[in-house]
């Protein structure tokens, strides 16, 4: 039996998982969350052998929990399950830890699939992934600016693109003001933005937040 952990902000969107879920023969859900922080209270649990885990939550977001769970409990399987597009996270994600990555446009027995893949210890890579992946294997392509960013950087350009102030992550990600305001002076400058108001913009057009 493989007991899953299911983390998304919206109720509605567990239930139908749950109840989907359920109806195979080798997997229970044993586990909720809403937030990031709960799920690294599922983790910590020791009740659930695969999270299945989305990016856009209140309070800590999936990529700040990625990391924390990966930290803390580095055998424990993430699969993210998203609705942003693959080829703008999935890259940074898996060099995070995550097990896989899942677009909430992909097909019910994926999902499973999916599932039953990371709980053995393999990498779930969707056709779409393994493209993003390859592209960087054959001849130079040009990357987007955010592709530049380190895994820490890419944390820190998030947060500030939905609004957080320096403080704020400071606090969340247990760094000083001074490291947080280094980070984002590195941010702009990869990105040659100048103010948050610009991040913010550039990751809506990118489609990195929504």
């Amino acid at each position: 039996m493989i007991r899953i952990g299911l983390v998304d902000d919206h109720i509605i969107v567990r239930a139908g998982l749950k109840q989907y879920l359920g109806e195979q023969v080798d997997l229970r859900v044993t586990g909720e969350a809403s937030n990031g922080l709960e799920a690294l209270d599922l983790a910590r649990s020791g009740e659930v052998d695969v999270l299945l885990m989305d990016l856009s939550m209140p309070d800590q977001s999936g990529v700040d929990a990625l990391a924390a769970i990966k930290a803390r409990f580095p055998d424990l399987p993430v699969l993210i399950f998203s609705g942003y597009p693959e080829q703008h996270y999935a890259t940074n994600l898996l060099k995070l830890g995550a097990s896989g990555y899942l677009n909430k446009e992909c097909e019910p027995d994926e999902i499973i699939q999916a599932i039953r893949t990371v709980f053995r210890g393999r990498k779930y890579i969707t056709p779409a992934v393994a493209e993003v992946l390859a592209s960087g294997l054959g001849a130079p392509v040009e990357k987007q600016p955010h592709e530049l960013l380190s895994e820490r950087e890419f944390q820190v350009f998030l947060r500030l693109a939905k609004g957080e102030t320096v403080g704020g992550m400071a606090d969340s990600m247990s760094l000083s003001v001074k490291t947080v305001s280094t980070y984002r002076t590195r941010v702009m400058e990869k990105l040659k933005l100048s103010t948050n108001s610009d991040l913010t913009y550039y990751a809506l057009k990118n489609g990195l937040i929504q």
